[in-house]
């Protein structure tokens, strides 16, 4: 019950944090502007920015699908994709998109998917966003940098950071048992001197962590090649997704700058605001966004840019994300139902 109303509560703060967004952004807009500007769009390149949302769930799903398969296990690439697309809601919804695995491990154990193994693709699949994140925001940032404000240039430290120390803590427990070890009792001591509630519970969890990490550790290190095929699918993956302002871009008429530009300026910009902790960093985003892209997209058309972009590749996918979840969760509590009838045995 407790995780419920958390979850009400993160919509709630969802919901206000769009509304006060779009107040803020829009307050000087003309309204009827606004929208002579998103009807007189480029369909076509709508369209694209679609289809590369829609890519970018499909490659998910095909490497967690990958790793299950390898793990024997027994699933389909529509599940996947269903896993894919609870990952999207849950991580819009949630700070930092903390909600989003917990969430994806807890559907496919409805679906009678071994945990380890649940746990095993997610961690691959993270580790692999991870690195994927870091390297083409660094990349990016040596090409581009001077797009950066000064502000901006802040929370990309900050953002870069939060996703390197977040590599290392998983590298860490994947590649050294000892060092694990030591930080998991080093986070015990911490919360015992900070005499948080519910002290036994939280401990137990962080070592039932530790140990699924270990387990999946093995399996990690003896694997190194089928590792390095995920990471080049992933590459693929946020390739696509990056692609999404440019689509936009043009769909408003604009032509002046290169395809690479502003796909390395949304790598900027998505390592820049990963680390914020609100539900889907709504707000930071789009004025980041508003920022970063100033200098390529005129002043009148800035705003229709970041209803596009950001409906798309974000609004847009939390709202067919939860209709997923739903239906899930209705096939879940109906399965639940006929258990506790002794029909399903």
């Amino acid at each position: 019950m407790d995780k419920i109303k958390k979850y009400i509560l993160n919509m709630l703060l969802f919901v206000f944090l769009i509304w006060l967004t779009f107040k803020i952004l829009f307050a000087n807009q003309d309204m009827d502007e606004l929208l002579m500007i998103i009807h007189s769009t480029n369909k076509m390149f709508l369209v694209c920015s679609c289809l590369a949302m829609l890519i970018y769930c499909l490659l998910e799903a095909l490497n967690l699908m990958r790793t299950l398969k390898r793990l024997e296990t027994d699933t389909t690439y529509f599940k996947c994709l269903k896993y894919a697309f609870i990952g999207v809601f849950f991580s819009a919804i949630t700070p930092a998109a903390s909600g989003g695995q917990p969430m994806q491990v807890y559907y496919m154990h409805k679906d009678g998917l071994d945990i380890g193994h649940s746990s095993l693709a997610l961690l691959i699949n993270l580790t692999s966003f991870q690195i994927t994140t870091i390297l083409m925001a660094l990349i990016s940032l040596i090409f581009y940098h001077s797009y950066l404000s000064i502000g901006l240039r802040i929370f990309f430290v900050i953002g870069v950071g939060l996703n390197i120390i977040a590599l290392a803590l998983l590298l860490i427990s994947i590649f050294s048992k000892k060092l694990s070890n030591g930080l998991v009792n080093f986070a015990i001591k911490i919360m015992t001197k900070l005499k948080l509630k519910k002290l036994d519970e939280k401990t137990q969890k962080l070592r039932d962590s530790l140990e699924k990490y270990q387990v999946s550790a093995k399996y990690i290190r003896n694997n190194v090649p089928y590792i390095l095929k995920t990471i080049g699918i992933t590459i693929i993956q946020m390739i696509v997704y990056y692609s999404i302002p440019y689509y936009t871009y043009r769909a408003l008429g604009l032509s002046g700058d290169s395809y690479i530009k502003i796909l390395c300026l949304q790598a900027m910009l998505y390592a820049t605001v990963s680390g914020i902790p609100s539900p889907g960093a709504v707000g930071v985003t789009e004025g980041a966004f508003v920022s970063l892209f100033a200098s390529i997209i005129p002043n009148k058309l800035l705003n229709g840019a970041v209803l596009l972009n950001r409906g798309i590749s974000f609004y847009l996918m939390a709202a067919i994300s939860s209709i997923v979840v739903l239906i899930s969760t209705f096939f879940v509590k109906k399965k639940e139902k006929k258990e506790s009838k002794g029909i399903v045995k």
